[in-house]
């Protein structure tokens, strides 16, 4: 019952940190599962039947927020739910041995990826134009592929290449990204099934994971509006990292003094990550203010570019001798004779 409710717990703030980054779910589900013995293949299993339930409630939840643009889910979900069943089905089919270094350096990886990326300044500005399929479809196919695979990667290979395309607002690629998981978790929950039975499932796992995401659902979707997500990205990926890297020590071997040495080496790169984060994060306010202000005051418009004085380009761009705008057309007109006139008495 301890354990159950740690893992309730752990669904919980997984699904909390998911719904404000649009990652990390299954990474942060399944490196703990890892770390208590549990096979990689049942791992991924359990937590990608956990997803069904709570990308159901994250997606109805960031809909109601007005998070999700379905045209970016339908097109890159269904790509993700095919990539997802055959990633599902190359884990099942492979031991248990082959098995677990192997979603270890996925996570690891990833882990390592998401303390790069957070501790550098998230990107802002925005271009115009829409998201093509030939886009979507190769991503969502990598992605879910990497998902199964890891037992987590959906939101860290999805998330970021969308952010990267500045097509999008951060909060709608956050909420289509969780939304069109459900359709992954589904794919992926079927491959595993297909190819462990439904022996592959811990159901009081399951259940567990599900209770503590359903309830941090909603939250999440709310939270995704105010979380520093540069900061709460770095965080969870140095977790990611130190948990992984034990797996990969004990599976290439690494034993003596070489093992507290990685590990000192991965604390002091998170450290150093969580304080880049920090930074980033803090510039990116100041930057924030500072605009703030001068759009206050006039000296900026709301594009970021200075003023322009319009009635200065109206007078540079009339001639001097040009009929005047505010004068009716029949006092123009009116006026004319009396300046021929006063031409033939000159």
């Amino acid at each position: 019952m301890r354990k159950l409710l740690v893992l309730a717990l752990v669904g919980l703030a997984a699904q909390l940190v998911d719904g404000a980054l649009g990652m990390a779910y299954g990474l942060t589900s399944s490196t703990l599962l890892l770390l208590v013995g549990v096979a990689p293949a049942a791992a991924s299993a359990s937590v990608h039947l956990a997803e069904i339930g709570t990308t159901l409630a994250a997606g109805v939840s960031h809909w109601r927020f007005g998070n999700v643009d379905w045209r970016v889910v339908a097109r890159i979900a269904f790509p993700g739910a095919v990539g997802a069943f055959a990633g599902a089905t190359f884990l099942s089919s492979i031991s248990t041995e082959s098995a677990a270094p192997w979603m270890a350096g996925i996570l690891f990886t990833l882990g390592a990826y998401l303390l790069v990326r957070f501790s550098r300044p998230l990107r802002t500005d925005r271009r115009g134009g829409r998201l093509r399929s030939r886009f979507l479809g190769p991503l969502g196919l990598v992605a879910g592929f990497v998902d199964a695979t890891g037992g987590g990667g959906w939101g860290p290979v999805a998330t970021p290449a969308l952010l990267v395309s500045g097509r999008m607002e951060p909060r709608k690629v956050i909420g289509s990204v969780d939304t069109s998981e459900f359709v992954v978790a589904a794919a992926a929950s079927l491959g595993f099934l297909i190819g462990l039975g439904s022996e592959g499932f811990l159901l009081p796992m399951v259940a567990a994971l599900l209770v503590g995401g359903l309830i941090a659902a909603p939250i999440a979707a709310w939270l995704v509006r105010i979380v520093p997500a540069q900061l709460l990205g770095a965080a969870i990926g140095g977790v990611i990292v130190l948990t992984n890297a034990r797996t990969l020590m004990r599976s290439a071997d690494l034993a003596g003094p070489a093992r507290p040495a990685v590990y000192a080496l991965l604390a002091a790169a998170w450290v150093a990550a969580l304080t880049l984060a920090v930074r980033a994060l803090l510039r990116a306010r100041r930057g924030r203010a500072v605009a703030a202000t001068a759009l206050a005051a006039g000296s900026l418009t709301p594009t970021g570019e200075p003023p322009v004085d319009t009635a200065a380009a109206d007078r540079r761009a009339v001639p001097a001798d040009a009929p005047s705008p505010l004068r009716a057309p029949e006092d123009r007109v009116a006026s004319e004779p009396a300046a021929a006139g006063a031409r033939d008495h000159r």
